[in-house]
């Protein structure tokens, strides 16, 4: 539905890498249905990382060159320059303990901005203060492009499954780890698989927190903050990563049919508590995740009404990613 009624909205990125570029770019490439569609002008008035520091103006800022615009002194006073009605946040995974990134959204939500997050760990251990503190400003604090890219998960069940109760989930959460078990598949090292990851963009030049399992425990703890409403720490998952596999054992499993998968598992009890685990697995023919190759992602939820519901995120990029952002955008003005 066209609209004319339009408003401008100052946005800032708090972190400018790969994904806050790639949504800087997909909101120039979205400027006229953003518009036309839902009212939606934007302008950039500040953004921040480790190595330009704290960017910010009073006025629409140049990203393409940063070193022409003024340098803050700390978050409070970029913040306070910037001034944003939407904040993006894409900082570094803690998976200790969320910080500084949930120092961050608080301060955010504070100064009355609609603040979106791409970070797991603030989820996992603030989710339910930042949560208040949203409804309190009345301003959104959404972050569906933590878990699954863009593939809908939270909004799923906030907007479209009222009434179910899951009984628990499980996930192929890590494209890293599917690329390098593929990768030794095919006969070659793990070294090889990891290297692999690295060309397709999918591994960090240290790979730790996805072949040790960290990184699919912060999924599997901030789902069952937000939808099972359990306070589950990574401290409380039984962890295994791959890094101990070797290629003739993982070769062996493709052969007979039942190939390996990072495989992250949430089971609630009947007293109401979560068991939870991240391991390899083997998966048979009739297995959700049999057709999840590459850098694809899914999960599987086990609902009281719906015997079983699967969502695959194909092959998500930076781009797929930077959607999950951009959706939030949208759906935070509608507020």
């Amino acid at each position: 539905m066209l609209t004319a009624d339009y408003k401008r909205y100052r946005v800032a990125f708090l972190g400018f890498g790969n994904v806050g570029r790639a949504v800087s770019r997909l909101l120039v490439a979205k400027s006229a249905e953003l518009r036309e569609r839902y009212g939606i002008e934007w302008e950039i008035t500040g953004v921040a990382t480790r190595r330009m520091g704290w960017r910010a103006s009073g006025d629409p800022i140049d990203i393409s060159n940063t070193d022409q615009i003024e340098s803050q002194h700390g978050f409070q006073e970029w913040l306070a320059t910037a001034r944003p009605d939407v904040l993006f946040e894409t900082t570094s995974l803690n998976p200790e303990t969320g910080q500084p990134a949930v120092d961050y959204l608080k301060a955010s939500l504070q100064a009355g901005a609609h603040t979106i997050t791409a970070n797991k760990a603030p989820i996992v251990y603030a989710y339910d203060e930042l949560n208040a503190l949203a409804v309190a400003q009345r301003k959104a604090f959404l972050f569906e492009a933590t878990v699954l890219d863009s593939a809908p998960v939270f909004s799923l069940f906030r907007e479209t499954l009222p009434g179910v109760k899951v009984r628990g989930f499980s996930g192929v959460f890590n494209s890293t780890t599917n690329v390098i078990l593929e990768t030794m598949e095919a006969g070659r090292s793990f070294a090889e698989g990891v290297k692999t990851a690295q060309e397709l963009g999918v591994a960090e030049t240290d790979p730790t927190h996805d072949v040790e399992g960290w990184d699919s425990i912060m999924k599997i703890c901030a789902i069952a903050r937000v939808i099972l409403r359990t306070p589950l720490l990574p401290s409380d998952v039984r962890r295994e990563g791959i890094r101990g596999m070797d290629p003739e054992t993982v070769q062996a499993a493709r052969a007979e049919g039942r190939p390996f998968k990072l495989l992250s598992r949430a089971t609630v009890n009947a007293d109401g508590s979560v068991t939870a685990s991240v391991r390899p697995e083997q998966i048979g023919a009739g297995d959700p995740f049999v057709s999840v190759r590459g850098t694809s992602l899914a999960i599987h939820f086990e609902l009281d009404t719906i015997p079983g519901l699967t969502i695959v995120s194909h092959r998500p990029n930076l781009q797929s990613t930077a959607y999950g952002l951009l959706a939030d955008f949208i759906n935070a003005t509608r507020r």
